[in-house]
């Protein structure tokens, strides 16, 4: 049984519960729109090095190149933005439980545009995980400091970037249907073609301060920034790419979106918050989806 995609999904997760806790300490400092732009160059520069280093195959054709550009765009450019304002709205863990329908909206388009179907072993494990999510979000406190009058904002922001993450994953999914890309160079095109589509964008509007300023002053948050870069864009979305290309894409989307229960951990060790018998409850829950999920 090849659980390559499996796995590289639930690796993806833990990249984005580490990323999410640094961008959020970043964006608190300098921004959503600093740290947005910003790290889709780190994320650039760390996949070029990768690629020239080991001389990756840059073997794609226009078609695939297009559709993951338009890919970067829908996920990176649209999805993020709106992300990292829920982020600083209403903190990482909320947005997160928002960002939860993902999986949903990967299902139904994956049924819709690629044909692909789900047996109800499958439509149950994805249920009890994203069942067990929620339980453990919405018990659990978070130590982000969330803006009353901005919640619903926030939360409409955390739909948008849903939207976005969830039609950027699905053109990259038909990009590797033409044929083999690799994974490093894929997210290299998204990530780079983003950076290049969203900082003219951000600079017209006078949102993107200069960065060699802006981080000169705080430091802390381009030490987040280069690190979260790193464990984000380059690692986790390069295995997003190996996800999609490996399973289906609701089982892909839904084991990714186990970040929460990662950052449970994270927060017990970084912020000392206790786990309640729902929290655990939720978790376990959640685990057990997990397994149906790679058991069938």
């Amino acid at each position: 049984m090849n659980l390559s995609g499996e796995i590289a999904a639930l690796l993806a997760a833990c990249c984005w519960s580490g990323s999410s806790m640094s961008f959020t300490s970043a964006i608190r400092r300098v921004g959503s729109v600093n740290v947005n732009v910003t790290r889709m160059f780190f994320a650039a520069f760390y996949l070029l090095i990768t690629i020239l280093f080991f001389n990756l195959p840059i073997n794609l054709t226009a078609t695939q190149m297009w559709l993951l550009i338009l890919s970067g765009f829908c996920g990176l450019v649209f999805g993020d933005t709106y992300l990292f304002q829920a982020f600083d709205l209403i903190g990482a863990r909320f947005t997160m439980l928002i960002t939860c329908t993902v999986p949903a909206m990967n299902s139904l388009f994956a049924y819709l545009f690629l044909n692909e179907t789900l047996s109800i072993i499958n439509i149950s494990g994805i249920v009890i995980t994203i069942f067990g999510i929620f339980m453990v979000v919405l018990e659990e406190k978070s130590s982000d400091d969330v803006i009353p009058h901005e919640i619903a904002k926030g939360i409409f922001y955390a739909f948008l970037a849903s939207i976005g993450h969830a039609v950027g994953l699905l053109l990259a999914k038909i990009a590797f249907a033409f044929g083999d890309i690799n994974f490093f160079v894929a997210t290299e095109i998204r990530i780079f073609s983003s950076a290049i589509l969203l900082l003219p964008i951000m600079v017209a509007l006078k949102k993107y301060k200069n960065p060699i300023k802006t981080f000169s002053e705080n430091k802390p948050a381009l030490y987040f920034t280069m690190f979260a870069s790193f464990i984000g864009p380059f690692l986790g979305i390069t295995l997003s790419m190996i996800a999609i290309a490996n399973t289906k894409l609701g089982i892909a989307s839904t084991l990714m979106a186990t970040s929460p229960l990662i950052l449970l951990p994270l927060g017990h060790l970084i912020h000392h918050e206790k786990f309640s018998i729902k929290t655990i409850l939720g978790t376990l829950i959640a685990v057990g989806g997990v397994a149906i999920l790679f058991l069938v």
